[in-house]
């Protein structure tokens, strides 16, 4: 019995972990063991741990990792104070993570420095921000890297990771979105309350390196939805420096047209998206998941700068004008051919990719010390 530790923080990446964690908790050889802490545990987020624990797993774990407003790297060492000691008494063959958040990075820290390996979800990608340098820590410190595409695979061999320890599985979330048991839109928006026939979605995360110009530009995204006249149905921000002056601004603009959720179940979610008429913010849903359903999207200053931009994604600066103008150019141009560049080319469910991994007897001897791979230059 091979014992995985998992960790989320969020609603987004237990979103995408879902199918993955699914598959562990009923394979025969293997024990799932779910850390649940970060915004799961935030009344201000919606408290999604919730969301987890309906889930069922054998083995969850609830841990409060910050309060509200605490310093990044105070919160960082609390995160891995507790997943250390966890991890001490539950002894995984393997700490799995994903993505480039503080949790993660706790995580892959724990792991390395105890001998384990650790297995990174979605490693390779670029945005444009200090996410960028967290997911490519973490990617230094996992063993075994579970990517979207080639384009992930060569980032990765240029930091020096070894090809055959890279494994194309896809987003895993893509087979969320494929699903059958998706709820109705009519179940949605009865579930929300939502009385729109149309509407858009926004969804503005801070910019750590922005910060402190995040009052600004919140003002100005805020002032051109509200310009639009367009339905917006808003999600809170995730909680990286910056969060209050966002939230701030946001619940300002609450009215008739306007509805905002401290969070959304990620199933309701992608139903909400799939039937937009539009997407504008700057979280990566708008680059990676609003493409596959041919959803236009308005990607919004510089957070997402980096990542693949297909051709239903229009960029823009944080000027009110522009934005305004962007959602007025979404709205003219209907549905796009979906676009599955995070697919990784493969008509196999990134949950089918994933299971070739995990039981291959190859993944589970990677040795534990690493050495970096040269290129040839």
């Amino acid at each position: 019995m091979k014992r995985i530790l998992c960790i989320t923080g969020t609603r987004a990446d237990f979103g995408k972990l879902k199918p993955l964690l699914a598959y562990i908790e009923n394979h025969p050889d293997l024990e799932l063991h779910l850390i649940v802490t970060g915004m799961h545990m935030m009344k201000t987020y919606g408290r999604t741990y919730k969301e987890v624990t309906r889930e069922n797993y054998q083995h969850t774990y609830l841990f409060s990792n910050q309060i509200q407003g605490e310093p990044m790297g105070a919160v960082l060492g609390n995160t891995i104070t507790l997943i250390s000691r966890l991890s001490d008494e539950i002894e995984p063959d393997m700490v799995m993570i994903h993505g480039d958040r503080l949790e993660a990075l706790a995580g892959a820290t724990v792991g390395a420095l105890s001998s384990r390996l650790v297995c990174h979800i979605e490693g390779g990608e670029l945005s444009g921000t200090v996410d960028d340098s967290i997911r490519h820590s973490i990617s230094k410190l996992s063993h075994i890297h579970l990517v979207a595409n080639e384009q992930a695979v060569t980032r990765l061999v240029q930091m020096g990771e070894k090809r055959k320890h890279i494994h194309i599985i896809g987003s895993p979330d893509l087979d969320v979105m494929a699903s059958s048991t998706l709820p109705s839109l009519e179940e949605v928006k009865e579930y929300y309350g939502l009385p729109y026939e149309n509407y858009g979605i926004s969804m503005f995360h801070p910019v750590t390196t922005e910060a402190h110009l995040m009052p600004q530009y919140a003002a100005q995204y805020f002032k051109a939805l509200e310009l639009s006249g367009q339905n917006i149905i808003s999600i809170y921000p995730n909680n990286d420096t910056g969060t209050e002056s966002i939230l701030q601004e946001l619940l300002k603009y609450q009215s008739d047209k306007f509805i905002a959720f401290p969070s959304i179940r990620f199933e309701y979610f992608l139903v909400l998206l799939k039937h937009a008429k539009f997407m504008v913010g700057n979280s990566s849903a708008g680059i990676r998941e609003a493409p596959l359903y041919g959803v236009p999207s308005i990607n919004v200053g510089t957070r997402q700068s980096n990542r693949h931009m297909g051709k239903s994604i229009i960029h823009t600066d944080y000027e009110t004008k522009n934005i305004f103008d962007a959602i007025q150019q979404a709205c003219s141009l209907g549905k796009f051919e979906a676009d599955d560049t995070f697919n990784g080319g493969d008509t196999r469910t990134s949950t089918e990719r994933f299971a070739e991994v995990i039981n291959n007897p190859e993944t589970w001897n990677v040795s534990a010390q690493k050495r970096f791979i040269d290129l040839n230059l």
